[in-house]
């Protein structure tokens, strides 16, 4: 049992090493050395858990995938707003994070089970609208396919912005806006008087969330 423990905490420094590394040289400049240097391990411990610097990347984004939902809310349009200002919380705060949209964005080499990076976004963001139209959130014009792709194009346009002007500082302003600015068109006014769509309400849900196992450290810092 110690032996896995180890194991695993070894595998997750390298992933947290990776992650930093690629989020501060992107993927084509970081290398395998400055992984190595930040993790503080040995090249043959990395190459026990990673074949090379792709396998690598498609770790980080693994990871970056089994971050914790937001949980669920009795309001689906106040879920919406909490998955968004969650994300930019977590884009604000969480190297893993930002080099798994990094990664996505500019992908090393796709395998055949990879997707678009915006696809399962648009997805997520769909589901959630029309869990929301069908409890009566939504007004009755509302296209969910197509505000879903509204919303994760805002989304991807404020979080660049942020990156460009304040290495993602201000998102946590800049995402609560588009918010306030986006639900008008689609929510019913009674239920759009009832969100909470606080700059402060990404790192609120944070609080929320399941803490690390035994064996984890909680990435966000």
């Amino acid at each position: 049992m110690a032996k896995q423990a180890r194991a695993i905490r070894t595998r997750r420094a390298i992933l947290e090493a990776a992650a930093r590394v690629f989020d501060e040289h992107d993927y084509q400049a970081a290398t395998i050395t400055e992984i190595l240097r930040t993790a503080g391990v040995t090249k043959g411990a990395l190459y026990f858990h990673f074949q090379s610097k792709e396998d690598l990347a498609h770790g980080v984004l693994a990871e970056q995938a089994e971050r914790p939902a937001v949980p669920p809310r009795a309001c689906r349009v106040q879920e919406l707003v909490d998955v968004v200002l969650l994300h930019g919380y977590q884009l604000q705060h969480d190297p893993m994070v930002r080099a798994g949209v990094r990664l996505s964005m500019n992908q090393p080499a796709q395998r055949p089970e990879d997707r678009g990076p915006f696809d399962p976004w648009v997805e997520i963001v769909k589901d959630l609208l029309d869990a929301a139209k069908t409890q009566g959130e939504l007004l009755a014009h509302v296209d969910t396919a197509a505000s879903a792709e509204v919303v994760v194009g805002g989304f991807t346009g404020v979080q660049s912005m942020s990156e460009w002007a304040s290495r993602y500082r201000d998102l946590d302003r800049r995402a609560a806006a588009l918010m306030r600015h986006l639900l008008p068109s689609i929510v019913t006014p009674s239920v759009l008087a009832s969100l909470d769509v606080a700059e402060d309400r990404g790192a609120r849900v944070f609080a929320e969330l399941p803490g690390p196992g035994p064996d984890e450290t909680r990435q966000v810092r």
